[in-house]
């Protein structure tokens, strides 16, 4: 067994509804601008290819926790989206077998620090200033598709302070949960423990210390986290 000169860090996870067992975390896999309203309040194209993007798997925030307000933005902005659990992969899936691969699902958050995300956008740099940074991805527990099936439509809400802020179906998505998987694939090898942040919908805004955030997807266990004070 190799020695490590320093302690290696935790392997990421997920807790799964109705299991004592643990969804092992590889990959945050994100996809920007997929919702059409979404898309119109950003000023964006519509059906482009879907953006994607990464987070570090130590930016996993569990239900119920709280996200200190984080250091380098003023402008710190919710955006609430179904999550995607996969148990296989591959290079190149075709759409008609990308279902297969799906483990289940969850709800989640991709935190953005909006303020830098214009820049970023308009000369063509990383995206990981606005999206990578620490504790950006709060996801709930996973729901098995063999408990709730193979979603394609359902709401996705967030509530800020038990106000609806945003409110949508899945359904509504540009790019479908089976054309993401493919459309990954073909830049990346997926693998079992692979996440996919499939995107948001209208009504993103801003948060501040001490804001609740209550969200939930239809048939999915539902996710709650405060926004703590400023990050040390």
């Amino acid at each position: 067994m190799a020695a490590f000169a320093l302690t290696p860090p935790a392997q990421a996870h997920l807790d799964i509804t109705g299991s004592d067992e643990k969804f092992p975390v590889r990959r945050i896999y994100c996809i920007g601008k997929n919702y059409l309203a979404h898309i119109h309040e950003m000023n964006a194209d519509e059906r482009d290819p879907p953006v994607i993007f990464m987070k570090p798997t130590d930016a996993i925030v569990k239900n119920g926790g709280e996200i200190p307000y984080p250091v380098f933005t003023n402008n710190f902005h919710y955006e609430c989206e179904l999550v995607v659990a996969l148990k296989s992969g591959g290079y190149n899936i075709p759409v008609s077998e990308a279902n297969s691969h799906i483990y289940g699902y969850a709800v989640g958050l991709d935190m953005t620090r909006r303020d830098h995300q214009p820049e970023v956008m308009a000369k063509g740099m990383p995206w990981e200033v606005t999206k990578g940074f620490d504790m950006s991805a709060p996801i709930g527990p996973i729901t098995p598709a063999s408990a709730c099936g193979i979603l394609t439509s359902g709401h996705v809400t967030l509530k800020v302070n038990g106000d609806v802020r945003q409110d949508a179906d899945i359904s509504l998505m540009i790019w479908k949960v089976d054309e993401i998987i493919s459309k990954i694939s073909e830049q990346h090898r997926l693998m079992p423990g692979d996440i996919i942040l499939t995107g948001t919908p209208a009504g993103v805004g801003a948060v501040v210390s001490g804001d609740v955030l209550d969200c939930s997807v239809d048939g999915l266990e539902p996710m709650q986290v405060r926004i703590g004070g400023k990050a040390a």
